[in-house]
């Protein structure tokens, strides 16, 4: 590995933090940061990751002005044995972004330019604070103000999260001038807003066989319920031996849920105009309304440079654990799909997905699990409510080693977890 325009290391955690992350989230690609890595590129790993991460989510919350929530993520990766922690970075659409004790000065806007970072000129910061994005959802007035949010606590209650009085102004729900802004509108129990499912029999819209609509309720209920009727849609043929898994659907299921997921978060809902998903009888068409967010070029979309248009909601669904990380949506359709499959216009993006014919070996899945991996499958078939912790014990592997085959048996859609952390239990697909 080697120090680029995106990718920062850094020995140790210090002083220079705020300045890196300022000159990522002002430059138009992001970045990440390493720490636990010299500058020649040597992993020599950090002590107490949790205790550096949470360290690190602090400061960034703290330090730096605008709101940078829903804007990076901070994750331990495990290189040669050590672990190193990664810091990921959105291109920020409140640009300038500057560290709060220097102010929008050139002391405190930074940008990041080849391996440094760079003071701005004031030049450039007035630039940038004339074009700032003003029909944020964080900007936008709620066409209601007498909303509730009791679904969205039992979502963040059954994450593990303890709630406060402070809970919806944590999630930046208000404006300026202390009301309900659109993002609240999105997340409330009750709202203006409804998804559409449509199917049809045919290639064209013809002929219409069921319009299903979710909606009128928060943003991730509707979600939820979209991907759960796709996935009924999805119609699947699946058989398990004891080293194999083989499966088939009409559409790749991973990819799908990215698709639908991305579409949602990224929606330009300042026009009105919410995702549509429809089922023809040789694709599934995911169309979301604002085109590329935040102005992205389509090399730097493919490429997964993150970008959020709507950080309020990342940041929710990234709580929730719809959005795993920044940036990875992208990637993980293009692992099993060709570009082609996207379709970009000024005011939309459009994702159609071919329906593989039946017999046809296009897209079958073959997946090869290892002693663990076999394991953990039979520890689950004989006590679904098993726990990490336990199976690490059963199987004499450490806690880390479990969490990486089972966080892999869920990514490829063989088991799923049902309900919360604390209380939920495992299903095999």
């Amino acid at each position: 590995m080697v120090e680029s325009n995106r990718v920062e290391f850094k020995k140790e955690l210090n002083d220079s933090l705020e300045k890196e992350v300022v000159g990522f989230l002002n430059y138009s690609e992001g970045g990440e940061i390493y720490i636990g890595i010299a500058d020649n590129g040597a992993v020599t790993g950090v002590e107490n990751s949790d205790d550096i991460q949470r360290r690190i989510v602090d400061r960034i919350k703290n330090n730096i002005y605008p709101s940078t929530m829903g804007l990076f993520d901070v994750i331990t990766a495990n290189m040669g044995a050590k672990d190193v922690v990664k810091i990921i970075i959105s291109s920020g659409p409140e640009k300038p972004y500057y560290i709060k004790k220097y102010g929008m000065s050139p002391n405190g806007c930074l940008i990041r330019v080849g391996t440094t970072v760079q003071q701005m000129t004031m030049e450039m910061i007035d630039s940038l604070y004339s074009k700032r994005i003003r029909n944020s959802l964080g900007k936008l007035l709620s066409p209601r103000q007498d909303l509730t949010f009791k679904q969205l606590k039992i979502y963040y209650e059954e994450n593990g999260y303890d709630l406060n009085d402070k809970f919806l102004s944590n999630l930046e729900l208000y404006t300026e001038e202390g009301k309900f802004n659109y993002a609240a509108y999105l997340l409330a129990d009750e709202n203006g807003i409804s998804m559409k499912v449509a199917k049809y029999s045919g290639v064209d819209k013809v002929d219409l066989i069921e319009n299903a609509e979710f909606g009128y309720c928060s943003l991730i209920k509707a979600t939820e319920n979209t991907l759960n009727k796709l996935d009924i849609e999805n119609v699947t043929k699946t058989e398990i031996t004891s080293t194999v898994r083989k499966e088939k659907r009409l559409v790749d299921p991973t990819a799908l849920r990215e698709a639908v997921i991305n579409a949602i978060i990224h929606n330009d809902y300042s026009n009105g105009i919410p995702p549509v998903f429809e089922i023809f009888s040789d694709r599934f068409v995911i169309t979301s309304s604002g085109g590329l967010p935040q102005e992205l070029s389509q090399e730097e979309f493919f490429e997964g440079i993150s970008a959020p248009r709507n950080k309020e909601l990342m940041r929710v669904f990234k709580d929730v654990k719809l959005v795993e990380q920044l940036g990875s949506g992208v990637q993980r359709i293009l692992k099993i799909y060709d570009k082609s499959i996207f379709k970009f216009s000024p005011n939309f993006l459009k994702v159609s997905f071919p329906i593989k014919n039946v017999g046809d070996n296009v897209g079958e899945k073959t997946i090869k699990l290892n002693k663990t991996q076999k394991n953990i499958l039979s520890l689950i078939k004989q006590n679904n409510y098993i726990t990490q912790a336990e199976i690490s014990i059963k199987l004499n592997k450490t806690t880390r080693t479990i969490e990486r085959n089972m966080k892999k048996l869920q990514e490829e859609n063989i088991i799923v977890r049902v309900g919360s952390d604390a209380a939920g239990y495992w299903k095999i697909v």
